[in-house]
């Protein structure tokens, strides 16, 4: 069946970030340095955190639109025309000849644990006349996601626009690099995982006991609300309106890969933040993490994404 293309006036959720072709070999463990060592199996998919929150977004069901930047080559077009088949509106991902679409290798173990290198290509090309084009699908979303996996000024940009325009912004800080505060004042919800936390607040974020402390500091430095993401831990959730820090455990599942997990997350929590904001962000997070723990249990990235029908009626009620 043909999927719809969104159109810009019904936009609800908006990424602008990254594209990544991900490169995953799969290996009995990781290879020390220097070491050759010989895989399992080998596959090759879409990737970059932007897009995979994007894609996450539209597989629930949110009405998405991408910004962001390939190359002229096989895995831009490719991007492309897998943003199409979700229905994603792709009137913002531009192209360009001056560098290759962006690619990310991947080896991902026997227990489910990846290591990830990141070579950002046209990712960086991004630039202010790309997104001054597309402000008006920024201005017209309930919500926009952002990542750190572009130039991180282009990122702040966007993160100015969307206040500008009465948007409910998300950053993703990942992957983890110091921001100056502007970052924080400008974000609505911040969402790091432990080991981002843990550059931005400059102290260990090990136990949930140090992930709601983290999250206290991260509200100190301006943003509205907070979200540390903890892996099969969970995650703590700090609603600036109460500061209270609550903990939600994640489902106890058997992990075949853990690759692009946070992005289910905040794909999916982008998704009820825009369509179901009732349900306010605590319940948001709780069902975001059981989307997220499905994802898992499926091999690679966005293709271990589970769509609205794959998952229980009770996560859309």
């Amino acid at each position: 069946m043909e999927v719809q293309r969104v159109q810009q006036a019904e936009v609800e959720v908006t990424v602008v970030g990254s594209c990544n072709t991900d490169l995953i070999s799969y290996v009995p463990r990781f290879p020390a340095p220097g070491e050759t060592l010989q895989g399992t199996k080998f596959s090759m998919g879409f990737g970059g955190k932007g897009a995979n929150q994007c894609v996450m977004s539209a597989k629930l069901g949110a009405k998405t639109a991408m910004i962001s930047k390939v190359g002229k080559d096989t895995f831009g077009d490719g991007h492309i025309k897998n943003f199409k088949e979700f229905g994603i509106c792709t009137d913002y991902v531009y192209t360009t000849t001056e560098a290759s679409t962006g690619a990310a290798p991947i080896c991902v173990n026997e227990s489910g644990q990846n290591s990830i290198v990141i070579i950002p290509g046209a990712n960086l090309l991004l630039d202010e006349a790309d997104l001054a084009t597309a402000e008006k699908i920024i201005s017209k979303s309930k919500v926009m996601l952002c990542q750190l996996e572009i130039n991180p000024k282009i990122t702040m940009e966007a993160l100015k626009i969307g206040r500008r325009h009465g948007v409910q912004t998300v950053l993703n800080p990942a992957p983890a690099i110091p921001l100056n505060k502007e970052f924080f004042t400008y974000t609505d919800i911040l969402c790091p995982n432990e080991s981002e936390a843990e550059l931005l607040i400059g102290s260990p974020v090990k136990t949930v006991e140090d992930a709601k402390g983290a999250a206290k500091k991260l509200h100190d430095l301006g943003c509205c609300d907070v979200i540390v993401t903890l892996g099969e831990i969970g995650c703590v959730v700090l609603e600036g309106k109460t500061t209270d820090v609550i903990h939600l455990p994640a489902p106890k599942v058997e992990a075949l890969d853990t690759t692009g997990a946070g992005d289910s997350f905040i794909g999916s929590l982008a998704f009820y933040l825009a369509t179901r904001p009732e349900l306010g962000l605590v319940e948001s997070a709780r069902r975001a993490i059981k989307i997220a723990s499905v994802s898992v249990q499926h091999a690679g990235t966005q293709t271990s994404y589970p769509t609205r029908s794959q998952l229980p009626a009770d996560l859309f009620t």
